[in-house]
């Protein structure tokens, strides 16, 4: 299972508030495997005003 903290590995950089293309596209700039993609992919599509509230979505599923 992929936690938070693996996550935000691949986010660093992302231009906050971000909707969830924009932090996919980041993420896979940064390599990111397809685990962590399908779990972003996941996410509700709106705007994330920073990495904690990302956290809090993929904690939450």
């Amino acid at each position: 299972m992929t936690n938070p903290i693996q996550v935000q590995k691949f986010l660093g950089g992302v231009d906050y508030p971000a909707n969830r293309e924009k932090i996919l596209s980041v993420a896979r700039s940064h390599g990111a495997d397809q685990r962590v993609i399908q779990l972003l992919e996941k996410i509700p599509d709106r705007v994330y005003e920073g990495p904690n509230a990302i956290s809090r979505e993929i904690g939450a599923n």
